[in-house]
């Protein structure tokens, strides 16, 4: 029987070890944590957004300039195969308001138990604790090394599967250490970048610091520039810290932001108070009759701004600026936060950046060393939060199983 050895034991590494067991092979899974899946554990806190039920074009188009590339692996296993899979494990899944889908009782550990109970029936051999020492000494890709607690292990497989990860969350195993191995073996990869990240703003006062980090701007418009010019505006929220802005629809914009920080040296994030009302009428509201009140009160009573709404305005805009209704307008439109720099990659969501597809074959099967396939975080793609990032993990983990077996097949 072909031995295969999935070196990651996050939603990839796991699909491509299910997918090889239940097709006859011996799969030995090693992780360097001490359990499987920490990261997936962390992403169901607040409710495990599985996938999303748009349709596949729109869903497709979610990966950017590296959709002709991930295409090709989400239909080998898109958002409804994602939830005929959940199904079969036993857990049921819905479809929110948003589009996202989740789990019905909005947990991770219930399905992450099913599926490793799956694994173990289909003879997925686990080995914890047992980081991997790339190829130092070894003569093939395929002749592997482990550090473990009773010392150096060598193991032999006919194929291998690198599911490692990116490099956020490192306290939960993806630490990005792979990536010095992989380039000292000649196989080119893309730097690792913080992906649905927040940012840095030039300074916040210490007042609005003190005063208002940890707390949400609710129902705002974000625009950003691309490198053409054009403006992409989402709508959400995002949450103010005490060094900038981090969020739903920030992290919607970030690899935008930080292209425009790359390039650029900063990048402006412009956001719009109150979406739902147009320039014609916020201008008018301002500048209706305000008697004695301040405009504080004023803008409270005709527009329903204050809290850290209103504290943004006196933030951004000059005191001098004040009295002139149009500024005061148009900064309640279009407020501009000056970013200068992304969080770092540790604490982002995911990660950009990694294994560029140019070094991999249609099976993502590494040109440079045959017989060793790559998956999840570690190829170089990124996407915003809302499912993708999770559906295109496991989809690239099925590519990558369906590429050993037919390797294996010819050799």
């Amino acid at each position: 029987m072909k031995r295969v050895a999935v070196i990651g034991g996050g939603p990839a590494g796991l699909m491509a070890a299910q997918q090889m067991a239940e097709a006859g092979l011996a799969v030995d899974l090693f992780d360097a944590m001490p359990s499987v899946g920490r990261k997936f554990l962390l992403a169901g806190r607040g409710g495990l957004n599985l996938t999303h039920s748009e349709p596949f074009e729109a869903f497709a188009g979610r990966f950017g300039a590296r959709q002709p590339q991930i295409e090709p692996l989400l239909r080998s296993f898109d958002a409804q195969a994602l939830r005929d899979w959940a199904h079969a494990l036993g857990v049921q899944t819905f479809i929110g308001s948003s589009g996202r889908v989740f789990p019905t009782d909005m947990k991770a550990a219930p399905l992450l138990r099913a599926w490793l109970q799956r694994l173990r029936a289909a003879s997925v051999q686990f080995h914890m604790r047992h980081r991997w020492a790339a190829w130092r000494g070894a003569a093939a890709g395929t002749a592997l090394q482990f550090d473990t607690p009773d010392g150096p292990l060598a193991h032999a497989a006919d194929a291998v599967v690198l599911a490692l990860g990116g490099a956020s969350w490192p306290r939960l195993g993806s630490d990005g250490l792979w990536a010095a191995d992989l380039q000292a073996r000649g196989i080119d990869l893309a730097p690792l970048q913080p992906a649905n990240c927040g940012f840095d703003v030039a300074a916040w006062t210490p007042f609005f610091a003190e005063r208002f980090a940890g707390q949400p701007f609710k129902s705002v418009a974000v625009q950003v520039l691309d490198e053409a010019g054009g403006r992409i505006t989402r709508k959400g929220e995002f949450v103010a810290t005490a060094t900038g802005v981090e969020g739903s629809v920030v992290y919607a914009v970030s690899a935008l932001l930080r292209e425009r920080i790359r390039t650029h040296g900063r990048a402006t994030l412009w956001v719009d108070l109150l979406p739902d009302r147009s320039a014609q009428q916020v201008l008018a509201a301002v500048q209706h009759p305000r008697g004695s009140r301040s405009l504080g009160s004023h803008l409270k009573g005709r527009l329903g701004l204050d809290g850290i709404k209103s504290a943004l305005l006196h933030e951004l805009l000059p005191r001098e600026h004040w009295q002139d209704a149009p500024r005061v307008a148009q900064a309640i439109k279009a407020a501009p936060i000056e970013l200068v720099a992304p969080r770092p990659v540790a604490e982002a969501i995911s990660t950009a950046g990694g294994v560029r597809f140019e070094a991999l074959d249609a099976a993502l099967m590494l040109r440079a060393v045959p017989g060793v396939f790559v998956a999840g975080e570690m190829l170089d793609w990124e996407a915003p939060t809302g499912g993708y990032l999770l559906t295109a993990c496991m989809a690239s983990g099925v590519v990558a199983a369906q590429g050993v077996r037919r390797w294996l097949a010819g050799h």
